[in-house]
C-alpha cells in the first residue's frame, strides 16, 4: 500500500524535521551565547597578557643589567616585542565605560617601553647610575600597569555584570522553554497522529457505511472517498461494482418490463384479430364472390365497378394477411390508395386526397394496418359529416434519423382531452370501423413495435394532423421483433 506507506513516512519525516528544527535553534542560541562569553574572556586575557608581558620585560631588563650578555639582550628584545604585540591587542577593547582607563593603560605601556629603552641606552654609555634609575622607574611603571589592569578588569566585570546575570536567567528560561517545547511536541505529535489516523479510518468508515447500504438494496447512492491512497482506489472499484450490480438489476427489470409488454402486445394482437374477424364473414366465400362480381361487371362494360370490386377484394385480403406481421411503408401506401379509391367512389368530388411521397423512404418497416385506420378516421370525422368538399393530405418525407409520415385533414379537429386519451391511455379501446382497429390500438402497436414512446404526434388547430415518427432503419431487426411478439 504505497499511499499509506507514504503517509507513514511523511509522519516520521515531519516529526524528525520538527525535532531537528528545535535542535538547530537551541544549538544556534547556545553557540551565540558561548561566542559572546568567549569575546569577553578574550578581553580579559588580552589585558592580563599586557600586564604579564610588562612584568616579564622588567624581569629580563634586570637580568640584562646584572649580566650584560647577548643571550639576555635577545630575551629582552623578545620580551619587548611581546609587550608591543600585547599593546596592539588592546586596541578595539574600548567602550563608554573604560575609555579613559584603557587609554591610560596603553600610555603606561608606551612609557614602560621608553623607560626600558633609556635604561639600555645608559647601560650602553656605561652610565650605571642613570641606567639603574631608569630601571627603578620602569619597575614603578610596571606596578602602575598592574594596578591599572585590575581597575580595567573591575570595570569590565561591572560592565558585563548584566550579561552574566542574563546568561543565568536565560539558562533558567531555557529550561522552562525545553519543558514547554517537550509538551508542545507531545501535543503536536498527538494531534498529527489523530489527524493521520482519521485520514485513514474515515474512508474505511465510508466504505463500511456504503457496504451496509448495499446490503439493504440501495444501489443508487454514489460512493465517494476523497483520499490519495489505496483506499480511494478500493472505493472506486467498490462504486464500479455497485454500478454494475445496479445496471444488472435495471436490465433484469427492463427484461421483465419487456416481457410484460410482450404479453400485452399479444393480447392487443389477439384483440385486433378478433375485431378484424368480426367484420369478415366467410372470407374465402367473400373473395370468390367479389372476384365473380368484378369479372361480371367487366364483361358487362362496368369497368369502374370492376376496379372498385378489385380494390375492395385487395383491401380485405391485405387486412386478413398483414395484421400480425411487419410490412414496408410502400405496402401500406399501396393498400391506402386502394382504400381511397373505394372512398372516392362513395364521396365522389367531396373527397380530395393529395399525396407528397419521398420514394427514398418507402422501404422502412412498420406494423401492418397502420395507415388505413388513421386515414379512415380522417374520412369519418372530416369528410363524412359535411356536404362541402374536404381535403386529406398524405406526406412522406425524410427527417434524418426518422421518416416522417403526415396525415392531415381540414376537418373540425379533435379536442385536447381526446388527444390525451389516445396518446396517454396506453391503447385504451377506441372504436374501429372497416378494420375493427381504432387509433389507440395503432398507437400502442407502434410503440411496442419500435420500443419507444415518441413515435406519434397529434396536432389539432385548423383541422387535425397526425405525424408518425418512424425510425429510419433498413433491415430485418423489426421483422425479428415482430415475429417474436407474434
Amino acid at each position: 500500500m504505497n499511499g499509506i506507506r507514504k503517509k507513514i513516512w511523511m509522519l516520521a519525516i515531519g516529526v524528525l524535521l520538527f525535532m531537528a528544527t528545535i535542535w538547530i535553534a537551541l544549538t544556534y542560541y547556545n553557540h551565540r551565547t558561548q561566542s559572546q562569553y568567549n569575546d569577553i574572556l578574550q578581553r580579559y586575557l588580552r589585558m592580563n597578557e599586557a600586564t604579564g608581558a610588562s612584568q616579564h620585560m622588567v624581569t629580563t631588563l634586570n637580568d640584562y643589567l646584572q649580566s650584560p650578555s647577548d643571550a639576555n639582550l635577545g630575551r629582552l628584545q623578545s620580551s619587548r616585542t611581546r609587550v608591543l604585540s600585547a599593546k596592539n591587542g588592546l586596541y578595539g577593547l574600548d567602550n563608554a565605560e573604560n575609555d579613559f582607563a584603557l587609554a591610560n593603560y596603553v600610555n603606561l605601556i608606551d612609557s614602560l617601553v621608553e623607560t626600558i629603552d633609556r635604561s639600555l641606552m645608559f647601560q650602553a654609555e656605561q652610565d650605571t647610575e642613570a641606567s639603574m634609575e631608569a630601571f627603578a622607574e620602569a619597575a614603578r611603571i610596571s606596578q602602575y600597569i598592574s594596578e591599572t589592569n585590575l581597575t580595567l578588569l573591575d570595570t569590565e566585570l561591572k560592565t558585563y555584570d548584566h550579561f552574566y546575570r542574563g546568561i543565568i536567567e536565560q539558562s533558567r528560561e531555557l529550561n522552562k522553554l525545553g519543558i514547554w517545547l517537550l509538551l508542545l511536541v507531545i501535543f503536536l505529535l498527538l494531534l498529527f497522529t489523530y489527524w493521520f489516523s482519521l485520514n485513514i479510518t474515515r474512508p474505511v468508515l465510508k466504505l463500511t457505511q456504503a457496504a451496509k447500504e448495499l446490503s439493504k438494496g440501495r444501489f443508487d447512492q454514489q460512493i465517494e472517498v476523497h483520499s490519495n491512497d489505496e483506499i480511494s482506489f478500493l472505493a472506486k472499484m467498490f462504486d464500479r461494482m455497485r454500478i454494475n450490480i445496479n445496471n444488472l438489476i435495471s436490465e433484469i427489470q427492463h427484461k421483465a418490463q419487456l416481457e410484460s409488454e410482450l404479453q400485452r402486445s399479444k393480447l392487443l394482437l389477439q384483440e385486433s384479430q378478433l375485431r378484424s374477424l368480426q367484420s369478415q364473414i366467410n372470407p374465402h366465400f367473400l373473395f370468390n364472390t367479389l372476384d365473380l362480381l368484378s369479372k361480371k361487371a367487366y364483361l358487362e362494360g362496368s369497368e369502374e365497378t370492376s376496379d372498385l370490386l378489385v380494390s375492395v377484394a385487395g383491401l380485405l385480403r391485405y387486412n386478413l394477411k398483414r395484421l400480425d406481421r411487419p410490412v414496408t411503408l410502400n405496402d401500406e401506401v399501396k393498400v391506402l390508395k386502394q382504400y381511397i379509391e373505394i372512398q372516392k367512389a362513395r364521396f365522389t368530388e367531396r373527397l380530395q386526397f393529395r399525396t407528397d411521397i419521398d420514394e427514398s423512404c418507402v422501404d422502412v418497416r412498420i406494423p401492418g394496418l397502420t395507415l388505413q385506420p388513421i386515414v379512415e378516421n380522417a374520412v369519418i370525422h372530416a369528410i363524412e359529416p359535411r356536404e362541402e368538399p374536404g381535403e386529406i393530405w398524405f406526406r412522406v418525407r425524410d427527417g434524418g434519423e426518422r421518416v416522417l409520415v403526415e396525415i392531415e385533414d381540414d376537418g373540425p379537429g379533435i379536442d385536447a382531452g381526446k388527444i390525451r386519451q389516445i396518446l396517454e391511455d396506453h391503447g385504451a379501446p377506441t372504436e374501429g370501423h372497416s378494420t375493427g382497429i381504432g387509433i389507440g390500438n395503432v398507437v400502442q402497436r407502434l410503440r411496442l413495435f419500435y420500443g419507444m414512446e415518441d413515435v406519434i404526434e397529434i396536432v389539432s388547430e385548423h383541422g387535425t394532423k397526425v405525424i408518425l415518427k418512424i425510425p429510419n432503419t433498413r433491415g430485418s431487426r423489426h421483422d425479428d421483433q415482430a415475429v417474436n411478439r407474434g
